[in-house]
């Protein structure tokens, strides 16, 4: 029974605790630290492009967003949900069933990147030119 609860506890903390202030779309985890734009970019872009999109974003006063890896995305993550299967605290959901761009590249097929498809919560990897949806991320304090 404890060796069980343990294991739970232990599983808990992989997942992230988020909270969303209304006021600034921006989604905050306090295990990680990490902030997440909810507000998402309306369109979908190539890979490289989703970089600098997130490197020159400007949300909540602040300007060190950067494009998630795909631990990063991984994390927000809600398998006990589908369509989408997104954490609850994101609110900006019209676009949340579709794929997501992480910036991690395959390492065997380095034209290709990872990415979450959120209708499933499934990981795969895709061409860079591939035309995806954002989510930008910074270190929160």
């Amino acid at each position: 029974m404890r060796v069980i609860l343990l294991i739970i506890i232990g599983l808990s903390l992989l997942h992230a605790e988020l909270t969303r202030d209304s006021a600034t779309s921006v989604v905050s985890d306090s295990v990680s630290s990490l902030q997440w734009q909810d507000d998402v970019i309306g369109s979908t872009i190539a890979w490289q492009s989703a970089i600098d999109r997130c490197e020159n974003l400007v949300l909540g006063g602040q300007s060190d967003w950067r494009l998630p890896n795909i631990n990063e995305l991984k994390t927000i993550i809600d398998r006990s949900r589908a369509n989408p299967a997104i954490a609850m605290a994101f609110t900006h959901t019209q676009t949340s069933s579709s794929y997501y761009w992480s910036s991690t590249t395959n390492e065997n097929y380095k034209n290709n990147a990872w990415y979450v498809y959120f209708g499933r919560g499934a990981v795969n990897n895709g061409n860079k030119s591939n035309n995806y949806y954002v989510r930008c991320v910074r270190a929160g304090q």
